[in-house]
């Protein structure tokens, strides 16, 4: 009996369940020494806030920003379409007519076909062969439009749009090819135009596809060779000739840009030539079939930024670019070296060697002159400010105290180099020099350029020369880019004929050079030069040698400046577009073909219509309205309307003849050219 009571007092003891449960809930369990050595927690104690991480912070503010972002777009889709004009006319003043309105509203209407022919860079480029790595590319664009497949696949793109460096016509199973119609050139990239700005106006006035037509035309071919491989000439020549047929009799009006001036120069004389060199047209088919020539942005005598870019795969604004971040561009991008790439792929467009200066020392100036030279800087900075300068002493005081750069001097090793006095500098002969392999390693070998086949003494032989003009830069490509410069020699001329007479200049090499071949026999046609001006154009470069195994050996040297001459970051001013300095786009209009000349026989009219840039300083003034930018003026309001009255029948007097803001009278009076 007492045994069951001991047991009955045990039991209630240790099974008392609100015991238990206090315990439990207090940390306290007798089979657990982690618990045990827990402190008591109060039953009534809040448990501590979560933590938030500052990731959990930054997604929520990227949250908000979004939900906000499309909020606003929502409104705004939602809003009228007159709206954004509405307000931006509030805020600037009216919108001006778009040059197509104006001139309807005066009375004008399409007449004359209109062939437009597109600057190298701005024509798209599609594929229709390619190899394994281009599958699912049939037919998209490798060039213009997104440019999507240049940073997706940089390697094929590269591949696929570089030509044979043997040939200079496609590598084989490979067929890169021109987009047709006009849609291939209205813009360069989404939402930057070109021509589509100037066909919209035309169409304003009643122009439609069948009075208009863009030339299709691989702008990486030499000229002669879009015909070998594709017959473009022959194209241009039949669709010619069925619009001025389907129009009346309309002779047609031709606008080439940029570079299509010297391929249109080219095509004047191949379709006047007998087969089977040209076309076969005759001597008077430019007379029946052409009204006018309105060259926009000409680089007739080529330009010297085309130097820059075959010599080291840069301009202007490579170089600065290199300055901002070094060693950016010469490092691995998307697995690419990407100057040496860009030399690799320049260097297989034949077109590229077209721009080339031309008509050497005379043209361009020597060591110690040039024709441009006592430009100021510091006069065209007061021009677009506003403020002009009107005193003529004033003007001759700000030049007396500028010191003229050496704008002869296209290439300078060293900035001393570029100002000092050419009796004073001490060169050798590069075509002396010996050549030899270089050390570079596989790697870099990958990443081709002519250079690993120079050795270090042909590269320093380079240096060494120290100063190169318009002639013996032509030299120092074929010494260092000896199979371009090979390809080149079979397509491309860049001296000044003795006498045109002579059997040799039937050549094709010849035709698009307006130095070595002449104009049409056509009185009645009209040329016209319109180009920008008042903007600091690449002219002449300081560079420095860097003794590297991997990358090209010569740079810009970003370095050097000198306000007083003009001199920012390596690169010599002068006037211009930007791209094309004004003696190479004035020139021929301005003397060269001025009247009857040994280059322009039948007296051909020829007019000067300069656009003077002014900087953007309005909202309404939008992209390119006032621009005189090389690719922007194509938006230019007052070149438009100049286009469209010739389109409409007006001749170079009913626009008031020339209209020059630049010196290039005066520069070019300094060209002594037999004439």
């Amino acid at each position: 009996m007492t045994l069951l009571r001991r047991r009955r007092r045990h039991f209630s003891k240790n099974s008392n369940p609100q015991k238990k449960t206090e315990e439990s809930v207090n940390g306290y369990d007798d089979f657990s020494d982690e618990n045990k050595r827990k402190p008591p927690v109060k039953i009534d104690e809040e448990p501590p806030p979560p933590k938030v991480s500052r990731l959990d912070t930054w997604f929520w503010f990227m949250g908000c920003v979004c939900v906000t972002w499309w909020f606003i777009l929502l409104l705004y889709s939602s809003l009228p379409a007159s709206f954004p004009k509405y307000v931006m006319e509030a805020i600037t003043g009216p919108f001006p007519d778009p040059p197509g309105v104006k001139l309807r509203k005066q009375g004008l209407t399409a007449k004359h076909p209109v062939v437009f022919v597109p600057a190298p860079m701005t024509g798209g480029l599609e594929l229709w062969e390619g190899r394994k790595c281009a599958q699912g590319l049939f037919r998209k664009r490798l060039w213009g439009g997104t440019f999507s497949e240049g940073y997706k696949r940089p390697q094929c793109w590269v591949e696929h749009m570089s030509l044979d460096s043997e040939t200079g016509l496609d590598p084989i199973g490979i067929r890169v090819r021109p987009v047709s119609g006009l849609v291939g050139a209205d813009d360069l990239a989404s939402g930057y135009f070109v021509w589509a700005t100037l066909v919209s106006n035309l169409a304003r006035i009643g122009y439609e596809e069948k009075s208009m037509y863009m030339v299709a035309y691989d702008w990486r071919l030499s000229f002669q060779n879009t015909e070998v491989r594709d017959g473009t000439l022959s194209r241009i020549k039949s669709h010619i000739e069925r619009m001025v047929a389907t129009s009346g009799g309309q002779k047609a009006v031709i606008v080439p840009h940029s570079m299509g001036a010297l391929y249109f120069l080219h095509f004047m004389k191949w379709v006047e030539a007998p087969a089977p060199m040209g076309g076969g047209g005759g001597p008077d088919w430019c007379s029946k079939h052409i009204k006018a020539v309105v060259n926009i942005a000409a680089p007739f005598l080529g330009v010297p930024k085309a130097v820059a870019l075959l010599f080291s795969a840069e301009a202007k604004d490579i170089s600065v670019a290199r300055a901002i971040a070094p060693g950016f561009l010469e490092n691995y991008i998307f697995q690419l070296q990407t100057l040496q790439h860009v030399m690799r792929l320049s260097r297989s467009w034949d077109s590229t060697m077209s721009m080339i200066p031309r008509g050497g020392n005379t043209i361009w100036g020597g060591l110690d002159w040039s024709p441009d030279e006592g430009y100021s800087c510091g006069r065209k900075r007061e021009t677009e400010n506003g403020t002009g300068i009107t005193d003529l002493a004033r003007v001759r005081s700000v030049v007396s105290q500028t010191r003229s750069a050496n704008y002869g001097r296209i290439i300078s090793f060293g900035k001393d180099v570029a100002k000092a006095p050419s009796y004073d500098i001490e060169r050798t002969d590069f075509r002396g020099a010996v050549k030899g392999h270089s050390a570079a390693n596989r790697t870099c070998r990958d990443s081709w350029t002519e250079y690993h086949g120079m050795g270090l003494g042909g590269i320093k032989g380079v240096a060494n020369y120290k100063i190169y003009t318009a002639e013996s830069t032509v030299e120092l490509l074929r010494f260092v880019a000896p199979k371009m410069m090979a390809r080149g020699a079979a397509h491309f001329s860049y001296g000044i004929a003795n006498k045109l007479d002579d059997p040799k200049y039937k050549h094709y090499k010849y035709w698009s050079n307006p130095l070595e071949t002449t104009l049409p026999n056509s009185p009645e046609m009209e040329i016209f030069s319109f180009y920008g001006v008042g903007l600091p154009t690449e002219r002449a470069y300081v560079y420095k040698f860097s003794a590297s195994e991997c990358y090209i050996p010569f740079r810009i040297d970003t370095s050097a400046d000198d306000e007083a001459t003009c001199l920012k970051d390596g690169v010599y001013s002068v006037d211009g577009d930007e791209t094309v300095p004004v003696i190479s786009a004035g020139f021929m209009c301005a003397k060269g073909w001025n009247g009857k000349t040994r280059f322009n026989p039948s007296g051909i009219r020829t007019y000067i219509r300069e656009y003077r840039h002014s900087p953007l300083l309005k909202l309404r003034k939008g992209r390119g309205t006032l621009s005189g930018a090389h690719i922007n003026i194509m938006g230019n309001f007052a070149l438009i309307e100049d286009v469209i009255r010739i389109a409409a029948g007006a001749l170079g007097e009913d626009l008031g003849g020339n209209r020059v803001h630049s010196n290039i009278f005066k520069w070019s009076e300094k060209i002594n050219l037999e004439l």
